[in-house]
């Protein structure tokens, strides 16, 4: 299911409304049959030539170029042999041209009978070209000779690529369609993956889908979804616009940037993400997890490894089996929890409450079996606080005077610890729970250097990582290292947030007008989705699936004064459809707008695509 957001609806009637008020007041042909590339001569085996000191090869070369057209399919298949994929030229005209070295240690006669049995079939069709190698005929066997095999290809630009090897690398350069690359062994090497337009016509598959046995896994990008396994070698990501689905048998897995959903598996490897849109969801047998920023929901475990996050924006889980968890910027609800390692967390949830306040979303937990909660408060968080150490004494738990937290404990020697408190007039439960370990509550600007410090020391560890692998470094903006304060009222001269941020003088004027006639002003898709700060997905209702129903669901919706998403109006859609997408929006948040020192509402439309899977 893809989230898009509309761009003509409502806004053109409503802008067009506005206006004429004021008025009154004063825009496939058929492909040629495939053409088969004349069958170039049989090549004869090459004179013995030197290969590595003191092993001499004999080799064979065959090549030719087929006819072709943009957007259509290469599928090369082969039992032996790596492949390197490149593109033409530009303004070449569309062919592919392959070449294909084939190369023994046997020896003489014996040599050329070998090679000469090498099959290569290839040929076109209304669907792309086709390629296939085989150098072993059914029932032959040549124990006694080795063999190497190596593809070189050229495609066109936009070209779809898919590759299936028996035992080889695969390595290409930028591919401008899908890509389907597969090898029993090999590592897999890619540049870009994916172009304009090439994303609606692969809806429901990824993009690029990438398998290898044993092999490690690097791509330079994708434009779409990414769908990679290795069974046990490391993948490696750059920047991925949709959904990520990384498993790796026991290597590390490293992915610079998610603009979808993600989910990161590896048996034993550590994991890094540097930052992600959406949903993350990330297992490791046992290694370290490292997250730069999450605007979205995040569910992380480690069999025993350290969590180490900069900033999320929505609800968190994330446990460890002995492991310690730091989280400088906690925006949603947080449950951690470890057997062993300690937990450091800034909390700072950026969900309004009455009179100033902010409110956690939802109940949330931090516990340790022995080790210390160190945990940060803004001063303006309405919430119940419940601390407690099973088996310490009074000094077992420190808080800021301020919090007026209510201790109970033994008077003297081991027993359990508690410290209850309600901060300005209560709200959802904070739970904190330690075996042995000790609780410190503290508030979030008494340790701001501590905190930047953090962050600094997690971003150079993630662009080293980074780094090490040929990507470029990445940029975190982070929470903000302020506590939040009540907002007071914006003075006369006090520039807040605009909403005619592109600059364009018409868009502004119209906006002020809309404001005075409707008290909302309109929002471009493009500015409302930077708007939200948490956007969790609609769930595909089952009975829905179950009865095949599927298709878009376009809500009109507003963004309220306090950042809560509203919805105003179902404009298209089933209704099973629609109710699950207005379930999901009752949870987005979203930064208030300004508009002339004030505050305001925002209109705009949101559209979901349900697609049976």
């Amino acid at each position: 299911m893809n989230l898009n957001f509309d761009r003509n609806i409502p806004f053109r009637a409503r802008h067009s409304a506005l206006l004429w008020t004021l008025a009154a007041l004063f825009s496939v042909a058929q492909f040629s049959p495939a053409a088969f590339a004349s069958d170039p001569k049989e090549p004869t085996p090459l004179p013995e030539k030197p290969g590595e000191p003191g092993v001499p090869r004999t080799s064979i070369i065959r090549s030719g170029v087929l006819q072709t057209r943009e957007g259509l399919t290469l599928r090369l298949t082969t039992d032996l042999g790596s492949v390197n994929v490149t593109q033409l030229e530009p303004g070449a005209p569309p062919v592919v041209r392959y070449t294909v070295h084939v190369e023994t240690d046997a020896h003489g006669t014996a040599a050329a009978q070998l090679l000469s049995n090498y099959s290569l079939k290839y040929g076109t069709s209304s669907t792309g070209v086709e390629i296939s190698g085989l150098l072993f005929s059914q029932g032959t066997h040549h124990t006694d000779a080795q063999f190497w095999v190596q593809f070189e290809i050229a495609v066109p630009r936009n070209y779809n690529v898919e590759i299936n090897t028996g035992a080889g690398d695969i390595t290409t350069g930028d591919i401008g369609g899908t890509a389907f690359l597969k090898t029993q062994g090999g590592n897999i090497i890619t540049g870009h993956i994916g172009g304009t337009g090439v994303r609606e016509v692969s809806r429901g598959r990824p993009i690029a889908k990438l398998e290898t046995e044993g092999g490690h896994i690097k791509v330079m990008g994708v434009t779409g979804d990414l769908a990679a396994f290795t069974g046990g070698g490391h993948i490696n990501v750059g920047d991925i616009t949709g959904d990520a689905s990384l498993h790796s048998g026991g290597g590390h897995i490293r992915a610079r940037q998610i603009g979808g959903r993600a989910d990161l598996d590896t048996v034993g490897g550590n994991i890094t993400v540097g930052r992600a849109a959406s949903f993350v969801s990330v297992r490791t047998g046992g290694g370290q997890i490292d997250f730069g920023e999450v605007r979205g929901s995040v569910r992380a475990q480690t069999g025993g490894g350290g969590i180490h996050v900069i900033y999320v924006s929505g609800p968190m889980e994330v446990e460890s089996n002995g492991g310690s968890i730091c989280v400088t910027g906690a925006s949603g609800a947080v449950q951690a929890a470890t057997s062993g390692g300690s937990i450091t967390a800034w909390i700072n949830p950026t969900v309004a409450a009455e009179k100033g306040m902010v409110r956690l979303e939802a109940p949330s937990q931090l516990s340790s079996g022995t080790g210390d909660l160190i945990v940060y408060l803004p001063r303006n968080l309405a919430a119940n606080i419940d601390a407690l150490v099973a088996n310490g004494t009074a000094q077992h738990i420190e808080a800021d005077s301020a919090l007026h937290l209510t201790m109970q404990g033994p008077s003297n020697g081991l027993g359990q610890v508690r410290a209850v408190g309600v901060l300005h007039g209560g709200g959802v439960l904070l739970k904190l729970r330690t075996t042995a370990g000790k609780i410190r509550l503290q508030y979030m600007d008494s340790q701001v250097a501590l905190r930047d410090s953090l962050m600094r020391e997690q971003e150079e560890r993630l662009n080293k990582r980074f780094e090490e692998v040929g990507f470029a470094r990445i940029s975190f903006n982070g929470p903000s290292t302020e506590s939040v304060s009540p907002e007071p009222e914006p003075k006369p001269d006090a520039q807040p947030e605009q909403q005619n941020d592109n600059g364009d003088v018409i868009e502004g004027w119209i906006n002020s007008l809309e404001l005075a006639f409707w008290g909302s002003i309109n929002e471009k898709p493009d500015d409302f989705l930077k708007r939200l700060t948490y956007r969790p997905q609609p769930s595909y209702p089952a009975l829905a699936q179950r009865a095949g129903v599927h298709g878009v669901v376009l809500l009109q919706v507003k963004v309220t004064k306090d950042g809560h998403v509203e919805v105003q109006k179902v404009l298209q859609g089933e209704p099973v459809l629609a109710d699950a997408a207005i379930d999901a929006l009752k949870r987005w948040r979203a930064k208030p707008a300004w508009a002339k020192g004030k505050q305001c509402e925002v209109i705009s439309t949101v559209k979901f695509d349900f697609q049976l899977p």
